[in-house]
């Protein structure tokens, strides 16, 4: 039997908090008592799955993300610690720079996403090796509406068919390295990188996921983040 190929994290970090109001990047915000971003460092830390994680940060932010998060808290499959881009896209293509070609599947996961868990990282890289990609997602509850410039309602949209994207996704290294190469020569612009996989007319999986594999982008999100821990240390 084929052993397993090396499977990298690329783990996007690179945005500025400007909707969180904070005055500092909302990766280096605190929660519960650590960086937010250390929560999901640390879980990829210790999946069995994952051999090393790729960090981007914006180029200000990179020593201190190098020393504050990395080596404060021993984060030991943190490899390397590169300058983000002006958007997610661009910062996601720096990380898959670092990406050698020996790696077998890459994952990208938001920094920003404190409650993604080994389970669900693991199942999406086996989905990956099964499929090519694979994303983590939870079928939608709310029925949508589609709606013009005037916001009337243009139809209604069938919901059971609806997934709404998270992170991880992970896929085949040579598939999101070649899909995002023509994004680029397109100058076509994605918000997660599974669109920009489906655009060579390759089928993604779902792997589904939690509601509370929330992303953090608002001050909002923060008091929500803070009720889900409350709520899991209840549990213990």
């Amino acid at each position: 039997m084929k052993a397993a190929g090396k499977v990298v994290a690329v783990v996007p970090a690179g945005g500025t908090g400007k909707r969180m109001g904070a005055g500092t990047p909302k990766q280096f915000l605190m929660l519960d008592g650590v960086p937010l971003m250390l929560h999901a460092l640390r879980v990829l830390d210790r999946t069995p799955g994952v051999t090393e994680v790729v960090l981007v940060v914006p180029k200000e932010e990179r020593d201190r993300a190098l020393t504050e998060v990395v080596e404060r808290y021993g984060l030991k499959k943190v490899l390397k610690v590169v300058p983000g881009g002006a958007t997610r896209q661009e910062s996601v293509q720096h990380g898959l720079n670092e990406v050698g070609e020996d790696v077998e599947i890459v994952v990208v996961h938001d920094a920003v996403r404190p409650f993604i868990t080994e389970d669900r990282i693991e199942r999406s890289i086996e989905a990956a090796r099964k499929h090519g990609g694979a994303i983590v997602a939870v079928p939608m509850k709310d029925t949508p509406k589609q709606a013009g410039p005037d916001r009337l309602i243009q139809r209604t949209l069938d919901r059971t068919e609806l997934w709404l994207a998270q992170t991880p996704q992970a896929f085949r290294r040579a598939l999101v390295v070649e899909a995002y190469r023509k994004a680029a020569i397109a100058h076509v612009h994605a918000t997660d990188d599974a669109a920009l996989v489906e655009r060579l007319g390759h089928k993604v999986a779902i792997v589904e996921g939690s509601w509370e594999n929330i992303k953090i982008t608002t001050p909002e999100d923060m008091i929500l983040a803070e009720a889900i821990l409350a709520a899991r240390k209840g549990k213990t």
